[in-house]
């Protein structure tokens, strides 16, 4: 049994874990290793967004994005996923990751002024970005063979690691938590340049991605998910959408990650920003819409032990406040982080 934190980054604990140190998880589950010389980690989300019938300057924006990664020092992944938001936008997401922050740096700056940097008729764009050092960031998987998001990027994937299946096991895999409590510090504040919108967040900002990939499943694990689970996630996705902000989370988003020739594949991800990695613990642990959730996840996946198929994993950050960008162009005032928005700033 290994410890989610690598060995280089273990340090003498000033705050405990939640579990005994014989502690023995009830199933196997896995994290992604990156090589030790990886200081740092890029999760950059670009945003396009309209309303109603699809824009020729929504799939212009799509194809541009997947040429600029194309490009040189492009990402070493990428992804793409759609949804529709709380205010009927059509929105797509392509996300990208890189381990080497110099190369992310060279290529974002022309990147940057080409996706907000100039308005395309009917869309909105947006940029949100998270560039942190590796201690502010964990990873899980049910299985170690087919890494999703970030974990693409990484050297491999742990052996079955012990801090996981018990209430703080996430915080427990951040190696700063050994440390820190990463409490967050300040409120969000807009800055206006032009028709572009900044958002500058606060230390300790929370981000969770966390997917389900239920391909591999026959017809009758594949109706048990769809009809028994999905729908209580659903309802827990859109609550956080629609009222989130009153528990911490600033937006979220539930989204059907696309093909590469553009269909909707049997995948999915929730994509949120939480106030503090607190607010997240204490949705996930306590209220109502996350307890329906898990109970749904457990009675399919003890209906079917280790036969199930489904694959779940996430990946959650604390950042840094310096760690941090976020820009719109054209999007609505709920969009992203300009929810979260409070103070404005000439």
């Amino acid at each position: 049994m290994e410890s989610a934190i690598p060995l280089h980054l273990e340090t003498t604990r000033m705050r405990h874990k939640r579990v005994p140190d014989d502690y023995q998880p009830p199933y196997p589950s896995f994290v992604a290793r990156y090589k030790p010389a990886v200081s740092r980690v890029v999760m950059a989300y670009f945003g396009v967004q309209y309303r109603g019938a699809a824009p020729s300057s929504a799939l212009e924006a799509l194809e541009d994005i997947a040429g600029m990664f194309a490009s040189e020092g492009g990402p070493s992944h990428w992804d793409r996923a759609r949804y529709v938001d709380q205010a009927g936008y059509d929105t797509t997401v392509t996300v990208a990751y890189w381990d080497d922050v110099a190369r992310f740096d060279a290529w974002f700056a022309p990147t940057r002024e080409a996706w907000t940097g100039r308005s395309r008729d009917g869309v909105g764009t947006f940029i949100e970005v998270l560039r942190p050092t590796v201690a502010r960031h964990e990873t899980l998987f049910s299985s170690p063979d087919r890494p999703e998001g970030v974990a693409v990027v990484a050297e491999g994937m742990s052996g079955e690691v012990q801090e996981h299946a018990y209430w703080g096991g996430m915080r427990d895999r951040i190696p700063l938590s050994q440390t820190d409590a990463m409490a967050p510090g300040g409120a969000p504040e807009l800055i206006r340049d032009g028709a572009r919108l900044r958002v500058k967040a606060h230390d300790n900002l929370c981000l969770i991605r966390s997917g389900q990939d239920w391909s591999d499943t026959e017809a009758s694990e594949r109706k048990l998910y769809l009809d028994n689970v999905e729908p209580v996630l659903r309802e827990g996705m859109d609550f956080l959408r629609d009222d989130g902000l009153a528990i911490g989370c600033y937006t979220n988003r539930y989204m059907k990650v696309l093909a590469a020739d553009g269909s909707v594949s049997e995948k999915s991800y929730g994509q949120s920003w939480w106030k503090s990695l607190a607010a997240l613990e204490r949705w996930a642990e306590s209220h109502p819409t996350h307890v329906r959730i898990f109970g749904a996840a457990m009675k399919y996946l003890s209906a079917l032990g280790p036969s199930a198929k489904l694959r779940l994993y996430h990946e959650v950050t604390v950042a840094a406040a310096d760690e941090q960008l976020f820009e719109y162009l054209n999007c609505h005032p709920k969009t992203g982080m300009l929810a979260a928005v409070v103070t404005v700033t000439a």
